[in-house]
């Protein structure tokens, strides 16, 4: 048996020096080495030999066991270092080449727009006030002076997710809330997502509004048009003007339209495709806090008066970017996000 382990030792020393990769001496390795493998296999024998032979059979095996581990772990080194060798070779890398520009990201524009319209109105005293986008049917319609059986109700159509219960249509039910909650004076500015149920170029089932509420003691329409005049002087620029137009609003008396004049044109520019070539900008509604919502409120009309203004977040940031179509603002395309 001697004689048999040195002779398959051998030729596993002879098979591991001719190696040329790591695979193939893997496959020596378990040929001599593993459990079915030559040497293993001669030891299974080693239960006939007698007694005295058993030692010496048992050293030698150790011994040649130990000569081909130790070539073994020789040459997988030194066919590791050469495959290593070829691989850079092969891979080299070019540091003359531009690295990987890191994408950064930014605010959505209409978040950028919702930023700016809190900041400004902020320093002039407005505190931020937010409220859940499902909403009551009273606190939505009926308590800002839109009855069940209102025309006004047919200018907006509604997501109704239950009895009395709907996604709100515009932001006014924050300042109801306000109003049934706090005390004069109350000024805030109230941002958030509204939904109807409309969708082309320029209208989103669900968009964003920005809302104001001012009431106190001797608030009249020239507080409106100041704070409304600083608004477009710090947004479109400071030789903005603007205009009010009497309109109707069920939670206004009296209500009006605010334009602003054009900020790319002047009104110079017939083509001009913001305003048309009218010179103006139709930008948001307001007016003074109807009485009747005042007394819902339990507030005393004969001491406290205040005013409201309501505009689309969207629409302004639309112009303020020049984009031609808001569905593109809710699309996620990176290409189109990335340039803001």
């Amino acid at each position: 048996m001697i004689d048999q382990i040195q002779s398959v030792s051998e030729a596993a020393l002879k098979e591991i020096t001719q190696a040329t990769t790591v695979a193939a001496l893997e496959n020596v390795r378990v040929n001599i080495l593993g459990k079915k493998g030559a040497l293993s296999e001669i030891l299974k024998g080693l239960g006939k030999s007698s007694p005295e032979e058993r030692p010496k059979i048992g050293a030698a095996a150790n011994e040649w066991k130990a000569k081909l581990e130790t070539a073994l772990d020789a040459k997988r080194e030194a066919l590791e270092n050469t495959e290593l060798e070829a691989k850079l070779l092969t891979e080299k890398i070019d540091v003359t080449l531009p690295g990987r520009v890191i994408h950064r990201g930014a605010l959505h524009p209409i978040t950028q727009t919702t930023r700016k319209l809190i900041d400004v109105f902020s320093r002039i005293g407005f505190d931020l006030m937010t409220g859940p986008e499902v909403e009551t049917d009273y606190l939505c319609f009926e308590a800002v002076n839109i009855p069940k059986d209102h025309p006004a109700r047919d200018m907006q159509d509604t997501f109704f997710l239950g009895p009395g219960v709907l996604l709100r249509t515009q932001t006014t039910a924050i300042q109801t809330r306000a109003m049934r909650n706090s005390k004069p004076p109350i000024r805030i500015i109230c941002p958030g997502a509204v939904f109807r149920n409309d969708n082309d170029a320029t209208h989103s089932p669900m968009f964003h509004q920005i809302e104001g509420l001012w009431i106190d003691e001797g608030v009249k329409m020239s507080h409106l048009k100041g704070v409304l005049d600083l608004f477009a002087k710090e947004v479109f620029g400071s030789q903005t003007k603007i205009r009010l137009r009497p309109s109707y609003f069920p939670f206004v008396e009296p209500g009006a339209e605010v334009d602003v004049s054009c900020f790319k044109c002047g009104g110079k520019e017939p083509s001009c495709k913001i305003c048309k070539g009218t010179g103006w900008l139709e930008i948001l509604g307001a007016g003074m806090v109807h009485p009747r919502l005042l007394e819902l409120a339990g507030y005393d009309t004969s001491k406290v008066s205040g005013f409201a203004f309501g505009m689309g977040i969207d629409r302004i940031s639309l112009i303020l970017h020049d984009v031609p179509d808001l569905r593109l603002m809710f699309e996620g395309d990176s290409r189109f996000l990335s340039q803001f």
